[in-house]
């Protein structure tokens, strides 16, 4: 007799339950459903959908109460509106602001002009601050100046709730200019309707630079042309595309 027959004969008899167990009768299942059918899956589906469901509901309501401005931030936004509006109000208060965030356009003295309706120049003045070594206007005078110039005519009419960025600036210089120089500034798109698309949008102004007539009987001279593309962007829109950055860089 091998091994595995003497192990076999070792093992003890069965018992008479384990031959022959005992029935177990189900209950009878519902007309229209059959085991494997359709109503567990949906079941298990539905119970499954709720608990997720709940959890995103908690993780985007954990997300809306991170990213809720704070009233500090809130009444920051407020002051820098109120000061934007301030800016463009007169002179007076453009220079103010100059001399806080844009120092060399306040020492260089530009001043804005405000006509009818579709008209607006700036002078930039023939101080010592905008004159080169040979006792003329300086280029980067002229061409830094004209960025804050047409910057100013967008921003004057779109209002302090936009923001304007210059894309492209491009100046020819014509003349040396030996004396104050007038921007005269006029936009391609009709600005008023982009505004009120409400979205951003890009202007380009023309600005015709001109040295100004200051002694009896001499004529106006054309010293330079200028061309410039601004980008115009609701400061809403900003904020909310900070917001999706923040909710971006959450954890998880």
């Amino acid at each position: 007799m091998s091994t595995a027959d003497s192990i076999i004969a070792a093992l003890p008899e069965p018992t008479e339950a384990l031959r022959h167990p005992p029935r177990i009768d189900l209950p009878p299942l519902p007309p229209g459903s059959a085991p494997g059918s359709g109503n567990r899956s949906a079941n298990t589906a539905a119970g499954s959908s709720a608990p997720a469901a709940a959890i995103n509901n908690q993780k985007s309501s954990i997300k809306t109460q991170k990213l809720k401005t704070p009233f500090f931030a809130r009444q920051m936004q407020k002051m820098e509106e109120a000061i934007s509006r301030l800016s463009t109000r007169n002179n007076f208060w453009h220079r103010v602001c100059s001399w806080i965030w844009l120092p060399l356009a306040f020492r260089s003295g530009i001043t804005f002009h405000k006509g009818s309706e579709s008209t607006f120049s700036a002078v930039l003045p023939f101080r010592r601050f905008n004159r080169n070594w040979y006792n003329a206007m300086a280029g980067g005078a002229l061409l830094g100046n004209a960025e804050v110039a047409g910057g100013m005519f967008v921003f004057e009419k779109c209002g302090g709730n936009y923001t304007v960025v210059c894309k492209q600036l491009g100046y020819k210089f014509l003349v040396p200019c030996h004396g104050p120089a007038v921007y005269r500034i006029e936009p391609r798109e009709d600005l008023a309707a982009l505004v009120k698309q409400g979205g951003e949008f890009n202007i380009t102004v023309d600005m015709t630079v001109v040295q100004m007539v200051q002694a009896k009987g001499q004529r106006e001279r054309r010293v330079g042309i200028c061309t410039a593309t601004f980008h115009v962007t609701p400061k809403q829109l900003v904020r909310q595309r900070a917001r999706r950055r923040m909710a971006r860089n959450l954890p998880r």
